[in-house]
């Protein structure tokens, strides 16, 4: 770990404002681009980010300096994230794909960043699809930890992100064929 936030961990650890100011400034790009994958929307990012933070600050005492404190807030951030979403009733619904993609908007700067252009179209996939291809995908969790993280069974997960997948290919083509009769 470096000194430095060594030092920070320390001042956050004794309750220094101004050590969680730095904290929080440091690491909040990176935590809210994951609260982004996960929210629906950007405040509930931000809300989620904040929760993140709190958490974060409460259970510094936990954290081992031998390993990353990156990855530990990474993680501390995901299980806020998760947290969330378990407390949502009707996680997967079944959807009619055709008439829900009719309704969803693309992001259409021609200039934008591949990565940052898939967050709004992860906002807009239901909440179960958004859960599942998030941790699968990025976060490179195994269908059976999805499962235990979302309380739902292994085949679920899987099915889950089959229709994700659908649905994303769905809103990216509808995407180009807008972007091709502009």
């Amino acid at each position: 770990m470096a000194e430095k936030e060594l030092q920070i961990l320390e001042g956050c650890r004794r309750g220094d404002a101004k050590a969680q100011a730095q904290l929080y400034h440091t690491f909040k790009s990176t935590l809210f681009a994951i609260c982004r994958r996960y929210a629906s929307n950007e405040q509930e990012a931000e809300d989620w980010l904040q929760d993140g933070f709190i958490r974060i600050y409460q259970d510094l005492y936990q954290y081992k300096p031998t390993g990353s404190l990156k990855a530990w807030m990474r993680k501390v951030t995901l299980n806020i994230c998760l947290k969330h979403i378990r407390s949502k009733k009707k996680l997967f619904p079944v959807l009619d794909l055709e008439r829900v993609a009719e309704k969803l908007e693309m992001p259409t700067t021609p200039e934008e960043d591949p990565q940052e252009a898939l967050v709004p179209i992860l906002q807009q996939l239901p909440e179960g699809y958004r859960a599942v291809i998030n941790l699968y995908v990025i976060e490179a969790y195994s269908h059976k930890e999805i499962g235990e993280f979302l309380g739902i069974t292994e085949s679920s997960s899987r099915s889950q992100l089959t229709r994700a997948k659908k649905f994303m290919r769905q809103l990216i083509e509808k995407k180009r064929t807008k972007n091709i009769v502009k």
